[in-house]
């Protein structure tokens, strides 16, 4: 759901794995903001379906219908999901500058405009979310938005709009160097405290 449309430098991330999905599921990316999802499969597949076993409610608003094939048209004229592939190696890459410089940063991974930088509170690797945490508020507080997940909640995840310009990506990567110096700074004067599970 997340992943799709262009996101993930391809317009779909089973791109990236060279695998033939026998069904495909989207939602979310496909109207950008108007509710729908679709469910696309082989003929085979679908001839299964009879006339009925797939209704809902909604199913097939016109209106987000509407928004989704111009949506659909404006990723493939502007090139979107190549854009995602050059800027998220970009944003990549500065973020590994970063990660030389913050020894809290367990790993930085992530395809295209989904990307995730690990928090840990020390060589094993033990997962930092309330470090994580406290990315997120500063990030808030100075005009960005990130987001924090993982298993243990001490990925500070970033994703941004695909039509993202270089200027706003270079003042959202200046907002979170300065939000892990804040984290660095608070660690010198007290333990990092690790909080594991949700």
């Amino acid at each position: 759901m997340q992943t799709g449309f262009g996101r993930m430098g391809a317009m779909f991330a089973i791109e990236h794995y060279e695998v033939e999905p026998d069904i495909l599921v989207t939602a979310k990316g496909i109207a950008s903001g108007f509710p729908l999802g679709a469910f696309t499969t082989r003929d085979e597949i679908a001839a299964a379906f009879h006339p009925g076993d797939h209704l809902s409610t909604f199913g097939g608003n016109p209106v987000s219908c509407a928004a989704a094939l111009a949506n659909i048209n404006f990723l493939e004229r502007e090139n979107l999901h190549a854009k995602a592939r050059q800027d998220g190696e970009y944003i990549l890459m500065k973020l590994r500058d970063m990660q030389k410089r913050f020894p809290f940063i367990g790993d930085v991974r992530g395809l295209g405009l989904m990307l995730g930088t690990e928090l840990t509170a020390d060589e094993n690797l033990t997962p930092a979310a309330a470090q994580a945490e406290a990315v997120k508020e500063f990030c808030l507080k100075s005009g960005l938005l990130v987001g924090s997940g993982g298993v243990y909640g001490n990925v500070v995840r970033i994703q941004p709009p695909l039509v993202i310009t270089r200027g706003q990506i270079d003042f959202a990567l200046d907002v979170l160097g300065r939000a892990l110096a804040g984290v660095t700074e608070e660690s010198r004067r007290e333990p990092m405290t690790t909080q594991v599970g949700r």
